[in-house]
């Protein structure tokens, strides 16, 4: 079920690397493209035609109200509520302690600069439907902008048959805070969420994940709103040593191919026998998986074991692939923490399954893929707050440093820039620059 690779051959590794890269078709992109037009012109009727024709649902309002949320929330399970507000508390502590503060510099002569902090105005958070309920990606997007302080947060999710959303959906919404929930799905719930309609009106900022067409739209709308990411399919990367009990890492593996076929789950070891003892328990495990063909296809596409000479190979590779998730599925996991560069989150321990990470334990679950955590990081509170700086200048400071910002602007041939210093200090030219830096290169250092 997971293919060998030989951690020597590194270009075979490499080469396997660019083949689990997977690209949105121009045909994807033409029909999203489609979709946000018909959106633009025509506005909410756009999106109730559009949700009869892609979820075969008539909807006659957009908007759920508060109280339909409220009665729908209620008729949720007493024991997902209680699983749900503990996972709603973890994340809340998890993400106060990223939030940023504002500063300021004081410099003599009465200069002082520094930076604001300043929460979003609005966001739009989209939350897959169909077949599949995910409650948890309510959490993890709309806590982090709560706490970031942003205002207004509108949820886009597909309606269920009866037009309404799922009461686990609902109850999720209702512990985030959300009293804006519209039932609407697809790129046309993107393209609503970016430009407005008669009863919607626009964010500055979509997250969320989605399909291909959800995707393609998020990129289309990127530059008229600020997106999260593209998200690709979901992989993980278990770096295990002999202490690791092959059932657990099986496990875990499984965990990320039951999401797609083409989801990657990756095991990178220095024990050849767990290589063995994984496959084995990946054969009785997945026999009884509900998604049993998914995670089949998964495995034979993207899974793969790699055996390592060394836990710094192992740590090597996993930097190179730059995975979703990483476990470190070894003894003493916090010595090793310092060598992962690449890693969407990282699982420390036997004991720590990426599951926790996606429901519980309080880190964010909306992760990079495809090797782009080399340079992005998680969804949290920086992603909904943008920084500004300001600064303040007073006569005396400006003539000290007149002809250095005039010698600055003059050497990239903007005149005008000096002439704004100039014209406010008109005993102090560039020429005066000179002869400093001339009196500074005479003296000793």
């Amino acid at each position: 079920m997971l293919t060998e690779l030989n951690a020597g051959d590194l270009q075979a590794l490499k080469e396997w690397l660019k083949s689990r890269t997977q690209t949105i078709g121009a045909d994807i992109y033409g029909a999203a493209a489609g979709i946000i037009d018909q959106v633009r012109t025509q506005g909410d009727q756009a999106l109730k035609d559009l949700t009869k024709q892609f979820d075969k649902v008539d909807i006659d309002t957009l908007r759920l109200t508060e109280a339909q949320i409220d009665e729908l929330a209620a008729q949720a399970d007493p024991a997902f509520v209680k699983a749900l507000k503990g996972a709603r508390d973890n994340i809340l502590e998890f993400h106060e302690a990223q939030k940023q503060n504002s500063f300021l510099l004081n410099r003599p002569n009465g200069v002082y600069l520094g930076q604001r902090v300043i929460p979003l105005d609005a966001v739009g958070i989209y939350v897959p439907g169909g077949r599949a309920q995910y409650p948890s990606s309510v959490l993890m997007n709309a806590i982090p902008a709560k706490v970031a302080g942003v205002k207004r947060i509108v949820m886009m999710t597909p309606p269920a048959a009866n037009g309404l959303v799922e009461p686990n959906i609902a109850c999720a919404a209702r512990l985030a805070g959300i009293t804006e929930l519209y039932v609407t799905g697809g790129a046309q719930a993107i393209a609503a969420m970016a430009y407005g309609t008669e009863s919607i009106a626009p964010v500055d900022k979509i997250v969320g994940p989605g399909n291909a067409f959800v995707a393609a739209a998020k990129k289309l709308v990127y530059g008229t709103v600020d997106i999260d990411m593209i998200a690709g399919p979901s992989e993980i990367l278990v770096i295990a040593d002999s202490g690791a009990d092959p059932a657990f890492v099986a496990a875990d593996l499984l965990s990320q191919a039951e999401h797609d076929p083409l989801a990657s789950a990756m095991f990178v070891t220095t024990d050849a026998s767990l290589i063995r003892k994984v496959k084995e328990e990946l054969q009785k495990q997945s026999a009884v998986l509900p998604k049993k063909d998914i995670v089949e296809a998964s495995l034979a596409n993207y899974g793969r074991s790699i055996l390592c000479e060394s836990m710094e190979q192992c740590l090597e590779i996993a930097n190179q692939i730059a995975p979703e998730h990483l476990e470190l599925m070894v003894e003493n996991p916090m010595n090793w923490l310092g060598q992962v560069r690449h890693a969407g989150s990282v699982f420390l321990g036997y004991y720590t399954c990426e599951s926790i990470g996606d429901y519980y334990g309080g880190t964010n679950h909306v992760l990079p893929t495809s090797g782009t955590a080399k340079f992005s990081s998680a969804l949290g509170v920086d992603a909904f707050v943008k920084r500004s700086s300001f600064l303040h200048y007073t006569k005396e400071q400006l003539e000290q440093d007149s002809a250095a910002i005039q010698t600055l602007a003059t050497a990239e041939h903007l005149q005008a820039h000096a002439t704004a210093a100039a014209i406010r200090t008109p005993s102090i030219t560039a020429d005066d620059q000179k002869a400093r830096a001339a009196a500074d290169a005479k003296e000793p250092q």
